[in-house]
C-alpha cells in the first residue's frame, strides 16, 4: 500500500487487511455500527415500553433527549482522552463499560430507572469521535474526507439495520418468552454482549497509529504536550464552533429521526412496528454510501478549490438537506413520505460527510479535541431539535416539528461561509498530499533512506 513518509495510507483499499490501516479502517466502523445497536436498539420497541411502564409519549421523548444530551459531555471527553492516550485504549473501555447499561436497561420498571438507564447508554455515542479520529491518524489528506465519511457512514448504518434488525430479534424472543414486557428487556441483552466482544477484539487487532502505540512512540510525549498546548486555541478558533452547529444541524437531524422514526409512523400513519422499523431503517440505511459521497466530494472540492473549496460543498449539501427536511414534513401518504425519507436522507449524510472533510485541516495538534467538540456539536443540536416534538411545550404536531425544524437547517447552512482558511493553511494542504511515499515491499533500509 502507498503510504507517506509517516505510514498514512494514500489509498482505500478495501479488501487488503494485511496493513494497520485498513484494519483500523474496518474495525472503527464495525466498532460504531455495533454502538447504535446498543444506543438506539430500544428505538424501534418504544411503543412497547410506554405501555409495560405506563408512561407518555412526553416522557418518551424526554429519554431520547437524555441519551442524546449525555453523549454530548461523552464526546468532550472522549476527544480530549484520544489526544491522551489514545484511540485504541479508548474506544476498548468505551465499549466494555458501555456494553452494561445495555444489557442491564431490562431491569428498569418505571420510568425513573429507564431514564438513567438511557443517559448511560447514551456514552456510547461517543464512539463516533473514536472513529474520525482514529481514521484520520491513519490517513493521509488526500483521502481523509473519503476516509472519515466512509467510516463514519458504515457505521451510522447501524441506526438504519437497528430500526430493521430488532424488530425482528424482538419478535423471536417473543415467541420464545410469549409476553411483551418480558420481550424487549431481554432483546437488549445481544446488542450489549456484542458491545463486550467488540471492545476485546479492538483492543487485539488495532493500534494507535500506522507507526505503533502511544507508549511505544518515542516523540509522543511531546505530541502530548503540544495537544494541551493547543487546547485553548481550539477552545477560541471561532471555526471549531460553527462546525459544532453545524453537525448540529445535520448528525443531530439523524439523531432525532433515528429516535423518533418509528414512533411516528406508527402514531401517524397507522402502521404496525415491523412496518415502521422496516421504513424508519431507510434513513439509515443511505450511510452505505451517503456519508461516503458526502466526504469524497469534500475531497474532490478541496483538490479543485483548495480547503476553502471543501467548505462550500458542505454549504451546498446542508442547504439542500434543510429543503428536502421541509418536503418530507409535507408529504401525507405512505409511498410518498418514503421517496421523501430517501431523498432527505441523502443529503442529511452528505452533509455530515462534508464536515469531518474540513474537521482534520482546522488544528492538526489537537484533532482529538476539535473531532470531540464537533461531534458533541451533533448530538446538542439533536436535543435542542428534540424540544420541538414536546406538545407540552411547543403545541406542534410533529410534521410541524420537522416542517420548523427544516428551515432551522436553512439558516445555518450559511454559517459555513465563516470557516474560512489562510493562504498559508491553503498552501500547506496540497504540500501534505505530495509527501514522499513508501511502498511497503521496499527494504527497510530504502524505505528509512527515502
Amino acid at each position: 500500500m502507498e503510504t507517506t513518509q509517516s505510514g498514512k495510507a494514500k489509498r482505500i483499499e478495501l479488501f487488503n487487511l494485511s496493513t494497520i490501516n485498513m484494519r483500523v479502517f474496518h474495525l472503527t466502523w464495525l466498532a460504531f455500527f455495533l454502538c447504535f445497536f446498543g444506543w438506539f436498539g430500544i428505538a424501534p420497541m418504544l411503543s412497547i415500553v410506554r405501555d409495560d411502564l405506563g408512561i407518555t409519549t412526553d416522557q418518551i421523548v424526554n429519554t431520547n433527549m437524555i441519551a442524546v444530551a449525555s453523549t454530548v459531555f461523552m464526546r468532550l471527553i472522549i476527544g480530549w482522552l484520544c489526544d491522551r492516550i489514545g484511540p485504541r485504549i479508548t474506544y476498548t473501555w468505551l465499549l466494555i463499560l458501555g456494553s452494561i447499561p445495555v444489557m442491564m436497561i431490562g431491569m428498569a420498571q418505571n420510568y425513573e430507572q429507564f431514564l438513567i438507564a438511557r443517559m448511560f447508554i447514551g456514552a456510547i455515542g461517543a464512539a463516533f469521535v473514536i472513529t474520525q479520529f482514529h481514521t484520520s491518524v491513519m490517513f493521509a489528506p488526500n483521502v481523509v474526507g473519503t476516509a472519515n465519511a466512509t467510516t463514519a457512514g458504515w457505521g451510522n448504518l447501524g441506526g438504519g439495520v437497528t430500526q430493521q434488525v430488532m424488530p425482528v430479534v424482538f419478535a423471536g424472543v417473543l415467541a420464545y418468552v410469549g409476553a411483551e414486557h418480558l420481550a424487549w428487556r431481554y432483546a437488549m441483552i445481544g446488542p450489549g454482549v456484542l458491545l463486550f466482544v467488540m471492545g476485546l477484539v479492538y483492543y487485539r487487532f488495532t493500534q494507535d497509529t500506522p507507526e505503533g502505540n502511544y507508549k511505544d512512540l518515542p516523540n509522543i510525549s511531546k505530541k502530548k504536550s503540544e495537544a494541551k498546548a493547543s487546547i485553548g486555541t481550539v477552545l477560541k478558533d471561532h471555526r471549531v464552533w460553527v462546525l459544532f452547529l453545524i453537525y448540529g444541524a445535520c448528525f443531530g437531524v439523524e439523531l432525532i429521526v433515528n429516535s423518533k422514526a418509528a414512533l411516528y409512523f406508527t402514531d401517524y400513519f397507522d402502521m404496525d412496528i415491523k412496518t415502521a422499523g422496516l421504513i424508519a431503517g431507510l434513513f439509515g440505511l443511505m450511510n452505505l454510501f451517503a456519508r461516503s459521497l458526502g466526504g469524497y466530494f469534500g475531497d474532490r472540492f478541496g483538490k479543485i478549490g483548495g480547503l476553502n473549496g471543501r467548505v462550500k460543498w458542505l454549504f451546498v449539501a446542508l442547504f439542500m438537506e434543510g429543503l428536502a427536511l421541509i418536503l418530507f414534513s409535507r408529504m401525507d401518504t405512505i409511498p410518498l413520505i418514503i421517496m421523501s425519507l430517501i431523498f432527505f436522507s441523502l443529503f442529511v449524510q452528505m452533509s455530515e460527510g462534508a464536515t469531518y472533510s474540513v474537521v482534520p485541516f482546522i488544528n492538526k495538534k489537537a484533532l482529538g479535541m476539535v473531532s470531540g467538540i464537533v461531534g458533541a456539536g451533533g448530538n446538542a443540536g439533536a436535543v435542542a431539535g428534540m424540544l420541538l416534538f414536546k406538545k407540552q411545550l411547543t403545541g406542534l404536531e410533529w410534521t410541524d416539528s420537522f416542517y420548523v425544524l427544516g428551515f432551522i437547517v436553512l439558516g445555518v447552512s450559511f454559517s459555513s461561509f465563516l470557516v474560512r482558511f489562510t493562504k498559508k493553511a491553503e498552501v500547506a494542504a496540497p504540500a501534505a498530499n505530495k509527501e514522499v511515499t513508501v511502498e511497503k515491499h521496499l527494504q527497510p533500509e530504502l524505505a528509512e533512506a527515502i
